[in-house]
């Protein structure tokens, strides 16, 4: 009999979806895997079964305000009914759910997935005189919750050394690339055409303007594929000259990304200098290069590291169309160069950026916490 199957674990989420990458496919999954009796409570899913985890949905509230506020509290309730040995929260609005589970005896953890003080600095939606004053009021709020959480799991070793002052129980658990079920056995450059892609949230931050720019009068395509952020920055992004280079996706599935990445030469992933992504390590980098397509990526001394240091791409100024333009221009030309880059990364994932490395820390954490339950 397998013991871990006795003990219920509970992952929570108000503002992911229910096959959110992360909470689900990489650790929901992992460890149900390895054995244990794993939930996910999540806002606005359907209650299922699926990959031998438990997906329990609340109804979820689409204000902003509802959803902090009504959508927590349903997955409190929830959570309880659920009478679980370790909570693992996702989201900063359920920092309260998190002690107040604590309260009640039980171990929880919580996932810090953005260093979130840096990132309220730059919300568009937030009044840009109060950025500050919210950004040092959420800091302080999250200081004090994470010191009295039994482990704090967070998406980079930058975030990590923020709370390791605050709770030695702390470890970066990478957002790397689940590369045993990617379908990138073989890759087959002179099947490419003369494509470009970019794969996300896509927003002015993270650089669409300076993109379409660089691609205005060429013959090069963006395969663009994700959700816009705000929703108008579609209409604006369609006035552009560039914008009749693109080929539009929108949210796309699994299987349409890795058709995407086995269409192009190369994956954008050119962010702003915002100081919330000077540090972080966005999944898109990684995949692009698990897809054997170098990178055109941000200048960022932790990303030139990565992607020059392990040469699978190119690093250029992301306010820079004319910079942007010149990588993409020498990509698409020298085919010898381009194909050992696309090589280069997609080794270095295959043997250190991956999701497989990760899952070990991971169950290593909840071995730790529930030693005394089996």
């Amino acid at each position: 009999m397998d013991i871990k199957k006795d003990i219920k674990i509970c992952h929570l989420t108000s503002a992911h979806p229910p096959y959110d990458i992360r909470i689900f496919h990489k650790e929901c999954v992992s460890l149900a895997e390895y054995g244990y009796n794993v939930s996910l409570v999540c806002a606005g899913a359907e209650n299922e079964i699926k990959n031998g985890v438990h997906i329990l949905g609340v109804k979820k509230n689409n204000s902003r305000f509802g959803r902090m506020f009504i959508t927590v509290w349903r997955i409190y309730k929830k959570a309880l009914e659920l009478d679980a040995k370790l909570y693992h929260f996702h989201d900063p609005e359920l920092m309260l759910v998190g002690l107040l589970l604590k309260q009640k005896g039980k171990k929880v953890i919580y996932d810090v997935h953005e260093d979130l003080p840096r990132q309220i600095l730059g919300k568009y939606w937030i009044n840009k005189y109060l950025r500050k004053a919210i950004s040092f009021l959420i800091e302080n709020i999250e200081n004090n919750v994470s010191r009295r959480l039994d482990y704090i799991i967070v998406a980079t070793p930058f975030i990590r050394k923020r709370f390791l002052e605050l709770n030695n129980k702390c470890v970066d658990i990478c957002n790397y690339p689940i590369t045993k079920d990617e379908g990138f056995s073989s890759i087959n450059w002179k099947n490419k055409k003369n494509e470009l892609c970019y794969i996300g949230l896509i927003t002015k931050s993270r650089g669409i303007i300076e993109i379409l720019k660089a691609i205005e009068d060429t013959p090069y395509r963006l395969n663009l594929a994700g959700k816009y952020s705000p929703e108008s920055l579609r209409n604006e992004l369609a006035e552009m000259r560039g914008w009749t280079n693109v080929n539009e996706f929108n949210y796309v599935d699994r299987e349409k990304i890795m058709e995407i990445l086995s269409n192009s030469k190369a994956g954008m992933v050119t962010l702003h200098p915002q100081i919330n992504y000077l540090d972080s390590l966005p999944i898109k980098m990684y995949e692009y290069m698990l897809a054997g397509i170098p990178v055109i990526a941000s200048d960022f001394p932790l990303w030139k590291g990565i992607i020059e240091g392990n040469n699978c791409g190119i690093c250029v100024n992301p306010n820079n169309p004319t910079a942007i333009r010149g990588a993409i221009d020498k990509i698409f030309q020298e085919e010898e160069m381009a194909t050992l880059m696309g090589k280069s990364g997609r080794e270095i994932v295959l043997k250190e950026y991956n999701w497989e490395n990760q899952i070990i820390n991971l169950i290593s954490i909840y071995q730790n916490i529930l030693k005394k339950e089996y």
